[in-house]
C-alpha cells in the first residue's frame, strides 16, 4: 500500500504547483523507517519572493471580501480536508513517526474544528464606534495586516499550519505558509486541498524548505507585515531579528516550555494524576511545547505516586506508528534522537537519579526510537529541570509543602503551562494564580478547546494561538474621527 502512494512534493504558488527556482530537492525521511516518502522541493529566498508577490497580489481582493464569503471558503476547506481525513492522517503518521491513532483522532478533527470556529467567528467580530460628543463620530475599525508568514513546527504540523492560517484568513489576510524541512507533507497538501475548495490563487502559498534559507528570507522580506512563529527559542530570537532588520514587522512567537505537574499530597486521585504525568511525558513520544515533563511531588506521597507513575509508562510501549494499537511512536529524526540521548547521558552526570528507561529498540527496522526514561531526585538547577528537551524524559523533583512547589514552579525561564493536584479550591487558586505560565490546569493535563487561548509566559513567546484573540494578532486597529 505504502509503495503505492504518491506524495505532493512541489511549492505551492498562487494556486499551482510549482518546482523551486534554483531547481533543488531535499529528502523527506519517514522517522518509522528511516526510508525515503519523496523528495520535496527546496525552497530559498527566491521562491519566498515569489510567493509573497503572489500573497500581496491576493491580499487587496481577499481583504474586500464580505466576512459571508470568506466564511463560506473557510467551511468549503473544512469540508474537503475532512473528506481526505484518513488520507491526511496517514501523512501524517508517516511524515512524524506518530502514532496514526492519534493523528486520526486528534490532529485531523482538531484541524478541521479550527477552520470551522474562525470561519463562523468571522461575522461576529465586530468593530467599534468610541463614546465622544455629539459632535463628532469616532469608529475603530479591524483591518487585516496583509501578507503575514506562519512557521510551523514538525510535531503537530497540520494543526498547528491550520491554527496559524485560519484566523489570518478569517480576518482578511493571505498567508505564506513555511512548513518544518521534518514534515512538510500534510502543509503541501493543505494548499492544493485549499485551491480544490475555491480559495482563489495566491490566499494560501505554501513553500517547504530549510529555516536558514526560506525561513529567514520569509523573516526578512520587507512585504511581509507579520511572522507567526512555533518552534525553538533560538529560532524566535532570530525571527525578532529579522524582523528588526527589515520592516519591523510583528512577530508572535510560541518557544515551547518546562512544564511542571505539581500533586500534592491531598489530591483526591491519586492514579488519574499518575495516568495524567504519564500521558503528559509519553504523547507524541514528549514532543509536544507544553508536555509535563517536570513532576513535582509531595515528599509524603511521592514514593507510592512514582511508583503509579511507572506502572501507568509501561502501558506506552514502543510501537509500528502505523498500528493502530501504537501508542508510541518514533521521535522526528536520527539527530534529534541523539540530541534526546545526550540530555539522558547529562541527567546521569549530573547525579539524577534514573528510576526507569525502556529497553532501547525498534519497531520498525532504521526508525528512530526512544522508551520514555524518568529521573528522580532532580534539583532545581539541573539541567534536566531547565532545558526543553522535547522526548519522553521525566524529571521528578520531590518538595515539601506549598511555598516550596511553586519556588520549584517558577525556577524556569519558560512559563508555558503548568497542572495542580489537589483537593483543595483555595490552594489550586493561590498557585493558578501565583504560577507563571500561560494555561494552568487544575486536577487534569492538558485540557483544551479552540476557544481558548494557547501561548505562554517569559521564554516561552508572546503571541497566542486559537480563540478569539487570535483573530485580535491578525488585525490592526484604526481610529477615523468624523468632526460634523
Amino acid at each position: 500500500m505504502l509503495k503505492d502512494m504518491c506524495f505532493s512534493s512541489h511549492l505551492w504558488i498562487s494556486g499551482r504547483a510549482c518546482e523551486a527556482v534554483s531547481g533543488k530537492q531535499f529528502d523527506c525521511l519517514s522517522p518509522r523507517d528511516g526510508k525515503l516518502l519523496v523528495r520535496v522541493a527546496e525552497g530559498d529566498e527566491d521562491d519566498i519572493g515569489v510567493a509573497v508577490k503572489a500573497a500581496r497580489a491576493a491580499s487587496g481582493s481577499w481583504a474586500r471580501q464580505s466576512p459571508k464569503q470568506r466564511r463560506r471558503y473557510l467551511l468549503q476547506l473544512a469540508d474537503i480536508i475532512e473528506s481526505h481525513q484518513d488520507e491526511l492522517a496517514l501523512l501524517e503518521s508517516l511524515d512524524t513517526g506518530k502514532p496514526i491513532t492519534h493523528a486520526k483522532r486528534d490532529d485531523i478533527p482538531l484541524s478541521i474544528n479550527c477552520l470551522r470556529f474562525y470561519a463562523e467567528a468571522i461575522d461576529k467580530h465586530y468593530d467599534e464606534i468610541a463614546p465622544t460628543a455629539s459632535d463628532v463620530l469616532a469608529t475603530i475599525r479591524r483591518e487585516p495586516l496583509g501578507v503575514v508568514g506562519a512557521v510551523v513546527p514538525w510535531n503537530f504540523p497540520l494543526m498547528i499550519a491550520c491554527w496559524k492560517v485560519a484566523p489570518a484568513l478569517a480576518a482578511g489576510n493571505t498567508v505564506v505558509l513555511k512548513p518544518a524541512e521534518q514534515s512538510p507533507l500534510t502543509a503541501i497538501r493543505l494548499a492544493e486541498l485549499a485551491t480544490a475548495a475555491g480559495l482563489p490563487d495566491g490566499v494560501i502559498n505554501v513553500v517547504p524548505g530549510y529555516g536558514e534559507t526560506a525561513g529567514a528570507a520569509l523573516g526578512r522580506h520587507p512585504d511581509v507585515d507579520a511572522i507567526s512563529f512555533t518552534g525553538s527559542g533560538p529560532v524566535g530570537r532570530l525571527f525578532l531579528s529579522y524582523a528588526a532588520e527589515s520592516n519591523m514587522k510583528a512577530v508572535f512567537l510560541e518557544c515551547g516550555g518546562k512544564s511542571p505537574q505539581i500533586v500534592f499530597d491531598d489530591a483526591d486521585d491519586l492514579d488519574k494524576a499518575a495516568q495524567a504525568v504519564a500521558q503528559g511525558i509519553c504523547y507524541n513520544q514528549g514532543q509536544v511545547c507544553s508536555a509535563g515533563s517536570r513532576l513535582l511531588v509531595q515528599h509524603s506521597i511521592a514514593d507510592e505516586f512514582i511508583d503509579r507513575v511507572l506502572s501507568h509508562v509501561d502501558a506506552w510501549s514502543l510501537g509500528d506508528p502505523l498500528d493502530p494499537a501504537t501508542r508510541m511512536g518514533a521521535l522526528i529524526e536520527s539527530k534529534h534522537l541523539e540530541r534526546v540521548q545526550r540530555f539522558i547521558d547529562i541527567g546521569r552526570e549530573e547525579g539524577a537519579t534514573l528510576i526507569s528507561e525502556g529497553k532501547r529498540h525498534s519497531p520498525c527496522e532504521g526508525g528512530f526510537y526512544l522508551p520514555s526514561t524518568i529521573f528522580d531526585h532532580v534539583q532545581k538547577d539541573m539541567t534536566l529541570a531547565q532545558e526543553e528537551i522535547f522526548g519522553p524524559v521525566l524529571a521528578v523533583t520531590r518538595f515539601k509543602d506549598e511555598a516550596e512547589a511553586l519556588e520549584l514552579a517558577n525556577a524556569t525561564r519558560f512559563g508555558l503551562a503548568a497542572a495542580v493536584w489537589t483537593s483543595s479550591l483555595s490552594r489550586a487558586h493561590r498557585i493558578s494564580r501565583d504560577i507563571k505560565a500561560g494555561t494552568v490546569w487544575v486536577n487534569n493535563y492538558d485540557g483544551s478547546d479552540i476557544t481558548v487561548p494557547f501561548g505562554g509566559f517569559g521564554e516561552s513567546g508572546n503571541g497566542r494561538d486559537k480563540s478569539l484573540h487570535a483573530l485580535d494578532k491578525m488585525s490592526q486597529l484604526k481610529s477615523t474621527w468624523i468632526q460634523f
